[in-house]
């Protein structure tokens, strides 16, 4: 499969995974999200997150097969989190400059931005084989995450909708 400009789009309440070479629709593949429809607000909420994120980290050794790492919290998350008080603004410093200048395949900068109280690790990855939900990820079968993993660098564009 050729996809020079690769895009993705997850439609939660269609259970949908779309890929896309620039406007062509590629490949609908079947997914499964979160236990809990809505946006994502915190960590633990089981809620997969809406909005436009990128591919930040490519996981071979993901122990869900093969993974993609979205950019999840992002900046308007940070923000959000900082206005309700569910982060300081200590972490709210250090989450602008790991995700304005961090390197996402530092296990450090992974670490301080995907574990805050906002919740982080949204990513599309394999083993949706018998399960119906996931804990706020995208997940598709094994074969389908081979597929997509091998077509989508980092920077792919990924859309989710409800």
């Amino acid at each position: 499969m050729n996809n020079h400009q690769p895009m993705i789009v997850v439609r939660k309440s269609a259970g949908e995974l779309r890929l896309y070479d620039g406007s062509a629709g590629i490949h609908t593949y079947r997914c499964i999200t979160g236990t809990y429809p809505g946006d994502k607000q915190r960590q633990g909420d089981r809620i997969t997150p809406l909005g436009k994120f990128l591919v930040v980290y490519k996981n071979p050794q993901s122990k869900f097969h093969l993974s993609l790492g979205l950019n999840y919290p992002t900046l308007e998350d940070a923000q959000r989190g900082l206005a309700t008080r569910l982060i300081d603004a200590a972490t709210y410093q250090a989450l602008v400059y790991d995700i304005l200048c961090g390197d996402m395949n530092d296990p450090a900068v992974q670490d301080r931005v995907w574990n805050t109280p906002l919740g982080g690790e949204i990513f599309i990855h394999g083993g949706a084989e018998g399960r119906t939900h996931t804990a706020g990820c995208v997940a598709v079968t094994n074969a389908d995450i081979t597929e997509i993993y091998n077509v989508c660098p980092v920077g792919t564009p990924v859309e989710i909708l409800p």
